[in-house]
């Protein structure tokens, strides 16, 4: 089993469960370091995506997944890292419980463009959904549209 950090709308405690069924959240934390951005306009599913990139200044909000071998596969599959879609990235999350390493998908695309307005209020009620602080959501709903 490995730890995965999920974010924008993999926040989701029931999409996570559909996607990896055997793979129980551990928790939630801290991704500090990272902003939460979009990328991959050009690659053309409707608005650029919510990805990550490393800044110093930020902090993103995620949920840590124990993922099973079977599972890992089924997201693998699911983020198209074979094709080079999504990349996988070994980071620290702060928890409760202190520093974990996980790993997480982040999109191998272009930083910029507008996504959809549809996603980008998907990612603020999955970061309710998996219990991030109410300010963080309103940031979410008011900073991503903007």
């Amino acid at each position: 089993m490995a730890l995965y950090a999920a974010y924008g709308v993999n926040l989701d405690p029931s999409r996570m469960a559909e996607r990896a069924p055997a793979s129980p959240m551990e928790g939630t934390g801290w991704l500090r370091g990272w902003r939460l951005t979009f990328a991959g306009e050009e690659l053309g599913f409707g608005g650029a995506l919510p990805t990550v990139v490393e800044d110093t200044e930020s902090a993103v909000f995620v949920a840590v997944y124990n993922v099973t071998e079977l599972d890992e596969q089924r997201l693998d599959m699911w983020e198209d890292v074979e094709i080079g879609f999504w990349r996988k990235v070994r980071v620290r999350v702060d928890t409760l419980d202190g520093q974990s390493l996980a790993w997480l998908y982040a999109l191998d695309a272009y930083e910029g463009g507008l996504p959809s307005a549809e996603h980008v209020f998907a990612i603020a009620d999955a970061a309710a959904a998996a219990g991030a602080p109410g300010d963080y959501v309103e940031w979410l709903r008011s900073r991503l549209t903007q």
